[in-house]
């Protein structure tokens, strides 16, 4: 019977690599490997190996080659929440240092407890401190940023308020046992549960979403969704933010966005834009820059619509990031962001 051999690499999928290096490796270190993997994994690599047939040394002096290459670069593994947990599961740890470890990967950003609190959304943060004493509530609020502790206590009661500020006041350099405890309070009955319970809103995931689908795909699936639930399709409509609200940018938040994306990607992005949206890019060059820009889209031609979308949804994405980071403001056109000249 005649055996296939496999010798060009070239041809191999990233699923038959995997096998081919996990085939290469010892029965204990192929069970350790397999030991952090799930059953649909396994079973996947499992059935390749089966078929795989023979592979000659040169592919697999290839791969190890490729493999060794790729370890020493940033982008070569990519982790996850889930992944991190089955991987401390697996070792043994126990469950309490287990918690302790993944409430503070998904909880708030932050070294210390305080600077942790401080990430907190305030209405979360005020709602659960309205159940504590006063002269804890005054402690908390001490020890985070002003301008946090400024949003929760325009949120508290008013009574309870008064109470907390005056506690404040009055406060002297609190026992470090004390604060030991609030922290190890905190830390049981708070962070714990919003590391646990704090999802993202349905109709904000699904605007991300939206906004990452190609624009006939989007339109589609909104048009269904107007049908079905008009209410729904509204909010995502909403919560999306698409490359036509860039408009909404004031003329310094602009350009920070120009410095940052990639240059070559803007000539392609306006060759479906309106006027308007074309006119704030060149309101926010230089004048050579903008003649420059104006005669790269002149010698282009004809281009497909596909790759005009990718090119606006790559823009709108580094500004969606520059707006996480707080590099520009995106104005919602709500009473709060006017202006005052």
């Amino acid at each position: 019977m005649n055996v296939r051999v496999r010798d060009d690499y070239r041809s191999l999928t990233g699923p038959e690599k995997a096998a081919i290096l996990v085939l290469s490796l010892s029965e204990e270190q192929t069970t350790i490997i397999f030991n952090h993997m799930d059953d649909d994994e396994i079973l996947e690599i499992s059935q390749i190996i089966s078929g795989l047939g023979k592979v000659s040394p040169n592919v697999v002096e290839k791969l190890f080659v490729d493999f060794a290459s790729q370890m020493s670069s940033t982008n070569a593994i990519v982790g996850s929440q889930d992944s991190t947990e089955r991987l401390l599961i697996k070792s043994g740890m126990s469950q309490e240092k287990i918690e302790l470890i993944m409430e503070e990967i998904r909880g708030p950003a932050g070294r210390t407890m305080w600077e942790k609190l401080s990430n907190v959304n305030e209405e979360i943060l005020s709602s659960f401190l309205q159940k504590e004493y006063p002269q804890t509530v005054a402690v908390v609020l001490s020890k985070i940023t002003t301008d946090h502790a400024a949003r929760v206590l325009a949120l508290l009661p008013e009574g309870f308020a008064l109470e907390v500020i005056n506690r404040m006041l009055k406060m002297e350099a609190v026992q470090k046992e004390i604060l030991e405890e609030i922290e190890k309070t905190l830390r049981k009955e708070f962070m714990t549960n919003l590391a646990r319970t704090q999802r993202r809103d349905s109709h904000e995931l699904m605007a991300d979403i939206f906004n990452n689908m190609e624009r006939a795909i989007e339109s589609k699936f909104m048009e269904e969704l107007e049908k079905i639930t008009p209410d729904s399709a509204e909010k995502i409509r909403s919560l999306m933010f698409t490359f036509e609200d860039l408009l909404k940018l004031d003329p310094a938040s602009m350009q920070t966005l120009i410095r940052s994306i990639d240059k070559e990607r803007i000539p392609l992005a306006l060759k479906g834009a309106t006027d308007s949206i074309k006119d704030i890019f060149f309101d926010n060059m230089s004048e050579r820059a903008g003649k420059i820009m104006k005669e790269d889209m002149a010698a282009m031609g004809p281009v497909r619509l596909k790759e005009v979308e990718e090119a606006q949804q790559y823009i709108v994405n580094v500004a969606k990031d520059l707006e996480g980071r707080g590099e520009i403001t995106i104005a919602t056109g709500s009473s709060d962001e006017e202006m005052i000249v």
